[in-house]
């Protein structure tokens, strides 16, 4: 009970941040300032390049105060919530340590997988656990430190291999019906409407083909950018890359994209070069609402 005489400044800030019941676990533990001062530490010491104040992360901390005694608490993989926390914050490099220290090491561990399933799993879980959703924070910030981020991150990894699997292959996390676009293409504008039904179900699935054809780096770059709106930044973070080399491989992706898309409509439309330059001036016009329909 020596919890009662230790009003510290991290302890008082846990206090305020857990439930009452959380509140009168805590005051049994012993040393709670110390504690959570080493576990920032281990943080710290783990991550040296990674900024985090010891206030952020007792907040954070706070949210996944385990139950139970104080041998709980004491044994949290720290310096992995520290990281975890980090990343949830989108600090760069938090998400580029993520990307060195524990995606890189997640392929390893499961098992013989083909080369481009691999990719996907990791877009997938670049996705899934560092993008946020409306006002929620990205999924990293479930994660508890009970034990290793690693083992957690593996397991994840799995199920998504198991998605992939059950879904039959690649194209499906990217798979959306063409009259998405059709609808988005669709306008007040005169000029827009004067496309015949059958040119704009052609411009759509000449898209959606060429989306298909792309790698699954330019593919997921292209998600992460136009769709998640990630900022060079927060991508040059996310693969460890300078900022310049993300944005050249981003407008390559596009480039890219509107090549294929190009051939494509001029086969099935059987269109002259003006012809189908026009048509993809819809496509370039609207790329963000176009890739936001096929890749969301």
């Amino acid at each position: 009970m020596s919890e009662s005489g230790d009003r510290g400044a991290l302890s008082a800030l846990m206090r305020t941040h857990v439930s009452p019941e959380r509140r009168a676990a805590l005051d049994l533990v012993e040393g709670l300032e110390a504690l959570l001062r080493g576990h920032h530490a281990a943080g710290q010491a783990q991550w040296p390049s990674v900024p985090l104040s010891p206030e952020r992360f007792v907040k954070h901390l706070a949210r996944h105060m385990p139950e139970g005694s104080g041998e709980a608490l004491r044994s949290l993989h720290a310096a992995d919530l520290y990281l975890a926390c980090a990343c949830s914050d989108g600090e760069p490099r938090g998400l580029q340590a993520f990307e060195q220290h524990i995606l890189r090491r997640v392929p390893s561990r499961l098992g013989q997988l083909a080369d481009f399933t691999v990719d996907d799993v990791l877009q997938e879980l670049r996705q899934r656990l560092l993008v946020g959703r409306g006002d929620a924070p990205p999924r990293i910030a479930d994660y508890s430190g009970r034990g290793p981020l690693l083992a957690w991150v593996r397991i994840i990894a799995t199920r998504i291999v198991g998605e992939l699997a059950h879904q039959q292959g690649r194209q499906v996390l990217f798979d959306e019906p063409p009259e998405v676009l059709a609808r988005m293409l669709a306008s007040s504008d005169p000029e827009r409407e004067l496309l015949r039904e059958d040119t704009r179900q052609a411009l759509t699935e000449a898209l959606r083909n060429a989306l298909v054809a792309l790698s699954d780096k330019d593919r997921a770059l292209l998600r992460l950018h136009h769709l998640h709106g990630l900022t060079m930044d927060r991508l040059s973070a996310m693969y460890g890359e300078s900022r310049s080399g993300v944005a050249r491989r981003v407008a390559q992706a596009r480039e890219r994209l509107m090549e294929l898309t190009r051939k494509d409509l001029a086969s099935r439309l059987n269109l002259g070069g003006t012809e189908v330059e026009s048509l993809l001036e819809l496509v370039q016009s609207r790329l963000d609402l176009s890739l936001q329909g096929l890749l969301g």
